[in-house]
């Protein structure tokens, strides 16, 4: 991940959250948060190279739970922006 090349794209600096930023930010522990349903509103970016799967495995709550959603679908569930991020 290039989070200098993020950072630029949200007009921000980027850094690395810690667990108490991200369990106050999302409402979820580190190893189970998913990509929407957080506490807080947040901007979600997706990876343009997601899109060349036909389906991707995201966390759903907690450390053992995943779903299965597609790009698209995930894309279209968090109103994230497609960026080049790696």
């Amino acid at each position: 991940m290039d989070e200098t090349r993020i950072g630029l794209f949200a007009d921000e600096p980027i850094g690395r959250a810690d667990a108490d930023f991200v369990r106050t930010v999302t409402g979820f522990a580190i190893g189970g948060v998913p990509p929407l349903g957080h506490t807080k509103p947040m901007e979600t970016y997706l990876d343009e190279d997601f899109f060349q799967y036909p389906s991707l495995w995201a966390a759903a709550g907690t450390p053992n739970a995943v779903f299965e959603p597609t790009p698209a679908d995930l894309l279209k569930m968090t109103g994230g922006k497609v960026m080049k991020v790696r």
